[in-house]
């Protein structure tokens, strides 16, 4: 997508559902000890790489919010929440495990860890999330901090690459660093 302006998107940090391998779409759980240090973490990164003028745009959700605040403790910036950054919603399969849907869903196709979630039984297709996050990259005018969820992060990455999102999972994921996009480039910050 052309025309965007400089971005640092991250993930927020580990949860205990996270830790389950449960999956939470909509639904929260809090921070491990594990994910407080990757805020922490993002937030070293953030203040060796922000201007001082960037936006936060943050997903409403009580895991996003609570890194965007960590995150941000140093700096002055505020989060302001952004409902197009909410994590996927996987509909009847939200708080069940992974390995609970992939033993009642033996047809999933097991080569691809995040494009079979848009399958959900009641849940966010591919389109509509593309649809939410196009319309929210469409509105950025400048520098711009975006705190969001795995699944929601890689696709959004995707758009603003230029690439499809069911592409998502060539995405590199992680908790606790940064992926910084400029001028049709993306790179991984690390602590």
């Amino acid at each position: 997508m052309s025309g965007l302006p400089e971005l640092w998107i991250l993930r927020h940090g580990q949860t205990e559902w996270n830790a389950e391998e449960r999956l939470q779409g909509r639904l929260d759980s809090p921070l491990t000890p594990l994910g407080l240090r990757q805020a922490r973490a993002q937030g070293a990164i953030l203040r060796r790489v922000l201007p001082g003028h960037a936006r936060v745009l943050c997903s409403p959700a009580s895991r996003a919010w609570r890194t965007a605040k960590i995150a941000l403790a140093d700096l002055a910036l505020r989060p302001e929440p952004a409902p197009a950054l909410q994590e996927i919603d996987l509909g009847r399969w939200q708080g069940r495990t992974v390995a609970e849907i992939r033993g009642e869903n033996p047809h999933l196709p097991a080569d691809d860890p995040h494009l079979w979630k848009f399958d959900a039984p009641g849940g966010e297709s591919l389109p509509q999330m593309e649809a939410r996050l196009k319309d929210l990259l469409h509105v950025l005018t400048g520098p711009t901090v975006l705190v969001t969820h795995g699944v929601t992060s890689r696709v959004l990455r995707c758009l603003a690459l230029g690439r499809p999102g069911r592409e998502l999972s060539q995405m590199p994921g992680g908790q606790g660093v940064v992926h910084h996009l400029w001028d049709g480039r993306a790179r991984v910050l690390q602590p």
